[in-house]
């Protein structure tokens, strides 16, 4: 019974090693790191500043405050894109930040453009196979409302994924994926909450649950195999660290089934993260 104990200590000890190195970030340094990337990246591309599609989520409020840390609130533009059932709360919390940091706020509601879509191509929004489709519909619709402003000003648009999403290709391919540059992409989501504390966000944000809302109820626990909290770990040991999925198993005291359920997401979703292929390549 000794010997139990010891190794279920060695075992919590390992735990909160591994969470210690996720969510263990030196929020200054990380800060002034990627304001000095954000200013390169604007002035490398001769870009009059930058926009940011705020969602009421803890991604987009972090993005939109580093923009302005690194460029001034003049040089940043916020955008709300809403669907009619995109809830009055995250409206209001993308809007109480964007006043908060004193930004130009563009309201761009994409409900009649996307109606106009299922109506001009005769699609039946009863069937069930038809949610996924019309969701990445729905980001791509953003994207393209995003790129027009960025067209319009000279601006770049600023991508919100972090390094969780990224990994498990939970973004939409040339919609939410479809940015100029990616300024917490490295970050995984534990790591983007503490900074969006950091930066003053309020906690109502920075620790809201993840909700995409690309349907109605929309939450990321709908479609990922473990929440945040306890995905990151898994995440950490397998492509940070390294180890084997029995290794990671074991640590994380996660199935191996969900573990290898992991990694499939990660190779099924390769082609996102890399730029299309072409024939010199093969």
């Amino acid at each position: 019974m000794i010997g139990n104990l010891s190794l279920y200590g060695t075992f919590i000890v390992k735990i909160c090693m591994l969470k210690e190195k996720i969510i263990g970030i030196d929020c200054e340094k990380e800060v002034n790191l990627i304001t000095s990337f954000i200013q390169r990246i604007v002035e490398e591309a001769g870009a009059k500043g930058v926009l940011v599609g705020l969602s009421g989520g803890v991604d987009s409020s972090l993005v939109v405050a580093l923009c302005v840390k690194a460029l001034g609130n003049d040089k940043v533009i916020g955008l709300i894109m809403p669907e009619d059932f995109t809830p009055k709360k995250d409206i209001q919390d993308a809007e109480e930040l964007a006043g908060s940091l004193r930004i130009k706020l563009i309201y761009a509601p994409i409900n009649t453009i996307v109606s106009t879509f299922i109506k001009s191509l005769n699609i039946d929004t009863k069937e069930p196979y038809q949610k996924v489709p019309l969701a990445n519909l729905r980001a791509r619709v953003r994207m393209c409302i995003l790129y027009y402003y960025a067209n319009l000003y000279n601006y770049l648009v600023a991508g919100t994924g972090d390094k969780s999403e990224d990994l498990i290709g939970y973004f939409t391919k040339y919609g939410d994926g479809g940015v100029d540059f990616l300024p917490i992409a490295h970050l995984y989501k534990t790591q983007v909450r503490m900074l969006a504390e950091y930066l003053g966000v309020p906690k109502s944000i920075a620790y809201k649950p993840s909700s995409p809302q690309l349907y109605p109820g929309h939450k990321a626990t709908d479609e990922i195999p473990l929440d945040y909290e306890q995905l990151d770990p898994v995440l950490y040991a397998l492509f940070d660290l390294k180890l084997s999925p029995e290794e990671v198993s074991k640590l994380t005291n996660t199935s191996l089934s969900l573990i290898e359920g992991i990694l499939r997401l990660h190779e099924n979703s390769e082609h996102k993260r890399r730029y299309p292929k072409m024939l010199k390549e093969w």
